[in-house]
């Protein structure tokens, strides 16, 4: 007993100072996590998710830019250099540095308040792709917005201005990493108008989500190839297990299909005839990728998939759990890559 209490206390040390080394390694994201954890829950009271969002006071946030902090800096020697020689032409000009340096963080906030946001729909994208959303930007007064930035970062996003007309529908992309449904984070959306001293931004959610098919890989040529199916489908072979009809004997057919009942009963020698119906049709089936992983799996399915419809194949899917009849076109096509991208992940 006394030798397990010791193990286990051991084995506690062990770990804290496991985790302490971890700390000390990298003692930045020891100190960042929690903030940005609070970060995030800061701005989901603040500013909750939804599809259409106005902008106000409560979401924005506006600070000097670099650009910004150098002005002041000049404001601040030109103060000291018309104070030490006590030149009124330096202090006007501070002076109107100042005023300049004042008024812009209004411009700069009017230029993003008001504005809405509306999501209305995103494309489905490929796995290592880049996936899109289509965002409506709109004014509700007639003031003029210009140099408008929406993003997610670290992409550079797009720009626009709303001057002539009071609304725009724009285009972003963000990179998407794995197959399924992607919750996306959240938009940023900035201004440094008029003169890139202020910077005024906003984090906002608008609630996009991706479907993300899994990546094409190839996996050689489409399986073309009957198997064995019931049903009215598929192609008639004669000689297989399921009886046909009785056929007259000729000689030559085997003594084990000779219709003996009806033989002793006194009728003509008779020989049992056999078929089985072969499915000709192309059936992309999980069971043909016996070996590899899920995702490869669902890799190459979703490669054969755009190839039969680029060929003009009609294909069907079976899954485990899930099967989707032969046929072509679009919107077949979009549900065979829907089926696979919402298949179950290894582990969930």
């Amino acid at each position: 007993m006394v030798i397990s209490w010791w193990s286990g206390w051991y084995a506690k040390w062990i770990l804290s100072r496991l985790e302490w080394m971890s700390v000390l390694r990298n003692p930045a994201r020891f100190l960042t996590d929690p903030l940005r954890g609070a970060m995030q829950r800061w701005l989901s009271r603040r500013a909750p998710r939804s599809r259409s969002i106005t902008l106000n006071h409560s979401r924005l946030f506006i600070l000097p830019t670099r650009a910004g902090l150098g002005f002041l800096l000049v404001i601040m020697l030109l103060w000291l250099l018309g104070t030490n020689y006590e030149n009124n032409l330096v202090f006007a000009l501070t002076f109107l540095l100042v005023s300049v340096f004042v008024v812009l963080p209004v411009h700069t906030f009017a230029n993003l308040t008001g504005l809405r946001l509306q999501l209305l729909g995103t494309s489905p994208a490929f796995a290592g792709d880049f996936a899109e959303a289509q965002i409506n930007i709109s004014r509700e007064d007639k003031r003029e917005r210009e140099w408008i930035r929406l993003c997610w970062l670290p992409e550079e996003g797009a720009y626009l201005d709303l001057c002539e007309q009071a609304s725009e529908d724009i285009r972003i992309s963000m990179p998407v990493v794995e197959r399924g449904r992607v919750q996306a984070p959240r938009l940023r959306i900035e201004s440094r108008f008029p003169l890139g001293l202020f910077r005024c931004w906003s984090r906002i959610d608008l609630d996009v989500e991706f479907l993300v098919y899994p990546r094409p890989i190839s996996a050689g040529p489409l399986p073309f190839g009957g198997v064995q199916t019931e049903g009215d489908f598929g192609e008639v072979r004669h000689g297989g297990d399921d009886f046909s009809a009785l056929k007259a004997y000729q000689p030559g057919d085997s003594l084990r299909h000779v219709a003996w009942k009806q033989y002793a009963a006194g009728r003509d020698l008779y020989s049992k005839d056999y078929e089985s119906r072969t499915d000709v049709r192309l059936w992309l089936d999980w069971a043909l990728l016996d070996g590899r992983d899920v995702e490869t799996r669902l890799s190459n399915l979703c490669y054969w998939c755009l190839q039969a419809e680029k060929q003009g194949i009609v294909y069907g899917l079976r899954l485990p759990g899930v099967v989707i009849e032969p046929s072509l076109g679009p919107s077949h096509q979009r549900e065979m890559l829907q089926a696979l991208a919402l298949f179950p992940k290894w582990g969930s």
